[in-house]
């Protein structure tokens, strides 16, 4: 067969296909633009899919820390009783110099105690007797060598002839010469409060807390004169604590006359910069609550500016956006504009406000009587205010006696013999 031939053959098929296609053109065109609409479909689909993963990828800010650590990832395995060579031990330790009043091995033990935790340590010893062997139970920490410990305990005081359930949680840390501490420094980073939290609140530690609440609960039940004597037995507590610092302060004060004596004049107070509006400072999600699960309502570019409503405790802020309120994480804001607020101010009259103690009994804020229990981990603070100094660090459970839940998002507390705060958010 020559090439003429099979270019002659070539050349009929050929006009035969146009003949074919131009007879039902009606229908074989449609069905092509079809095909083509939908290979288009598809092939900007499966793009925008992937533009959007490599943007999560990317963003993800919420998974992030302050310091640029990715969140701890936590562990759901079961609290281990007796586990963890050397923590019994620190314990035993630890609660018989509670009762016998030795501070200096508590200090030891514990970092840190401040002046005043010491004295009441000291002064709670006085009015213990006893305790019964220790059930101590433990659960990995954020780091290599630490530890969250439950110590349940019943103490028996003098003047109550039963012993009193009760349990503390305690964050255990490994030096570097191996030995363990109790850590209540109040120092702990966004990530181990972070772990902390999601720790208290699995199932077995939940149970663990109940089990030590029902036990004390049974007993309040059983004898109600049981909460009139902790009341006076902390109220006898409070009182000799806040003597025995008022005498030290005096023993401290310059006598009359010295060169240390200042003027009679009063300095006056320099304002309070408070924030009123913040910019972001890196690509992060607008969620509908302070939680990384709470649906996103968009994004945040670097700079974008919000009014700040509140700076919550467990890491979010509440802003203003799209005329209602959303969430961001605190630690990709930074504030943007300040407003000066004296602590002095004055009314029309000249006359000087009440003092602020005066001023929280007010329809704003309630006070109230008897205690508040910690229901996640949170920390304790010198004021109403998250840039006031951190005292310590409060676990599930833990209770303390309540001066005033304020109407500014913050309950004022007794803490070691003084006044400190903590979020409302986070004690009941």
């Amino acid at each position: 067969m020559t090439n003429n031939t099979i270019w002659e053959g070539l050349k009929a098929k050929f006009e035969a296909l146009i003949n074919w296609l131009v007879r039902y053109s009606k229908i074989v065109l449609p069905i092509i633009l079809v095909v083509c609409v939908a290979l288009t479909i598809v092939i900007a689909v499966h793009a925008n899919k992937r533009k959007i993963e490599q943007e999560e990828t990317a963003v993800a800010p919420e998974e992030m820390t302050g310091e640029g650590e990715a969140l701890l990832d936590v562990p759901e395995v079961p609290l281990e009783k007796d586990a963890v060579p050397g923590i019994n031990e620190l314990f035993d330790v630890y609660y018989k110099a509670m009762v016998e009043g030795d501070t200096a091995t508590m200090e030891k033990l514990v970092y840190y105690m401040d002046a005043t935790e010491i004295l009441r340590a000291a002064e709670t010893s006085k009015y213990i007797d006893s305790y019964p062997p220790l059930e101590i139970y433990t659960k990995a920490g954020p780091k290599e060598g630490t530890y969250i410990a439950y110590v349940y305990a019943e103490l028996k005081f003098h003047d109550y002839d039963k012993p009193i359930p009760g349990m503390r949680t305690y964050y255990v840390c490994t030096n570097e010469d191996g030995e363990l501490y109790i850590n209540e420094d109040g120092e702990e980073s966004d990530n181990e409060l972070h772990y902390m939290r999601e720790i208290q609140l699995q199932g077995d530690v939940i149970d663990l807390n109940n089990k030590a609440a029902e036990a004390y609960n049974k007993m309040v039940v059983d004898d109600p004169q049981l909460a009139d004597f902790l009341l006076e037995l902390r109220a006898e507590i409070e009182k000799n604590v806040g003597e025995a610092l008022a005498r030290a302060e005096e023993s401290e004060a310059p006598e009359e006359g010295t060169e240390e004596e200042t003027s009679e004049e009063t300095p006056e107070e320099e304002p309070v910069e408070v924030v009123t509006k913040v910019k972001t400072t890196d690509v992060v999600n607008i969620r509908t609550s302070d939680s990384e699960t709470a649906d996103k309502l968009g994004k945040a570019a670097v700079g974008d500016e919000f009014e700040l409503l509140e700076e919550k405790g467990n890491g979010w802020s509440k802003v203003r956006y799209d005329g209602g309120e959303a969430y961001i994480k605190s630690d990709f804001l930074e504030p943007s504009e300040m407003m000066a607020a004296s602590n002095d101010e004055q009314t029309d009259d000249g006359e000087e406000e009440e003092p602020q103690e005066q001023a929280d009994n007010t329809d704003d804020s309630a006070a109230t009587n008897g205690t508040v229990r910690v229901k996640e981990t949170v920390r304790i603070r010198s004021g109403a205010s998250e840039s006031s100094e951190k005292i310590a660090t409060a676990y599930m459970g833990e209770t303390f006696d309540v001066i005033m839940k304020q109407a500014d998002g913050w309950t004022k507390i007794k803490y070691n013999g003084q006044t400190a705060y903590v979020k409302s958010d986070y004690v009941e």
